[in-house]
């Protein structure tokens, strides 16, 4: 096994730059997402890590030992790919095979470890067969056997589970969880998808433009986000993001807006002076810590942080429901179990509990706090 370590990694294409100044590790054993939108840099340092691509300036390690001048095969990193990337023509075993053969193992060394990996990803029945004779989760796993087979340090996945419906994303989610924790490889996991990021890493690096936002383990990614981008990118739906303005009235500041009054305790009031570089802020909230009340069931004493709205649309998702209101000119969206009898265009006012309300700076994008 090999802990993984990213040290200033910079990757221009020409005028182009993929990934700037990458500070990074992952953990003997540990399984790292790296998440972000399409053009992030996330498959590119994927690329760099195997030995595809090489890094512009900047050093990878492997057990803290550098790796810039080793060829792929010397670092004995095995790739899942997105598409698959199985032999038509093979079958099964010998696609899961190929990789042992190129090594020029010996033929009963191979059957005993295709054999294996085959039996521990459950494909016994399968090694007979063609690929185009199997499912897509099939596909997948016969993938996942021929990286394995090598008996790698380390595994490199790029969204291996992209192509699958949603049943079996979610089945294969669990699969692959479990599967690197019995087998403790280092796994360094490429999605866009933050469901799969928050359910299978032990850390999460999110990234955007080539730069990375945060890292830190799926809950303090959700519960302590560095700025709006990952606010808004961790979470489904994401965290809503009000603009208001701080007000500095008799002592007490307040965040105001069209018809929006937010008192701020004392020690929020400090963190907004000592770190906000205006008073122009966002203030977020989750949309299942939200609360959504009728007229005339709450009182207006600047006691709570209410926020009028009217109701936009409501959504039925079994348990709950998603009532999007709006507030001003957002539309805020709101999880609740109670929504079932909201009328379109009814007034309803909306309550941020304190303990569960954030604050950005809406010129730096950073959080306050």
């Amino acid at each position: 096994m090999a802990s993984i370590r990213w040290e200033h990694i910079t990757k221009d294409f020409g005028t182009v730059v993929a990934v700037k100044d990458l500070n990074l590790e992952c953990k003997d054993g540990e399984f790292l997402c790296l998440l972000g939108p399409s053009g992030c840099g996330k498959t590119t340092t994927l690329r760099m890590t195997a030995g595809l691509e090489k890094p512009t300036s900047g050093t990878i390690y492997f057990d803290e030992k550098p790796i810039n001048h080793l060829s792929p095969r010397e670092r004995n990193i095995a790739m899942v790919f997105e598409n698959y990337a199985l032999y038509p023509h093979m079958k099964v075993y010998d696609n899961i095979a190929y990789p042992l053969r190129l090594a020029k193992v010996s033929k009963d060394e191979i059957d005993r470890k295709v054999r294996r990996v085959a039996s521990l990803l459950e494909i016994d029945e399968l090694l007979d067969r063609f690929p185009r004779q199997i499912s897509g989760g099939q596909k997948q796993r016969v993938g996942i056997a021929r990286a394995l087979v090598r008996e790698p340090a380390a595994f490199v996945m790029d969204e291996p589970l992209s192509h699958l419906d949603a049943n079996l994303r979610a089945y294969m989610r669990a699969e692959l969880k479990r599967l690197q924790k019995d087998l403790g490889i280092t796994t360094v996991f490429v999605t866009h998808d933050q469901l799969e990021a928050m359910t299978m890493a032990d850390r999460v690096a999110v990234m955007n433009l080539g730069v990375l936002q945060q890292y830190g383990t799926p809950l303090e990614l959700y519960g302590q986000p560095a700025n709006v981008f990952v606010a808004k990118f961790i979470g489904e739906p994401p965290m809503n993001l009000i603009p208001c303005e701080a007000q500095e009235i008799d002592g007490t500041m307040h965040l105001v807006r069209e018809g929006m009054d937010v008192i701020l305790s004392d020690a929020w009031r400090q963190k907004v002076i000592l770190q906000a570089t205006s008073n122009q802020l966002l203030l977020g909230a989750r949309p299942q810590h939200m609360l959504i009340h009728r007229e005339g069931e709450v009182q207006l004493n600047g006691s709570r942080n209410i926020l009028p709205g009217v109701v936009y649309i409501t959504e039925p998702l079994g348990t709950e429901w998603l009532v999007r209101v709006r507030v001003g000119q957002e539309l805020v969206h709101i999880l609740s179990r109670e929504a079932h009898s909201f009328e379109l265009d009814e007034r309803v006012y909306l309550e941020v509990p304190a303990e569960r309300m954030f604050l950005f700076d809406a010129k730096t994008e950073k959080r306050i706090g």
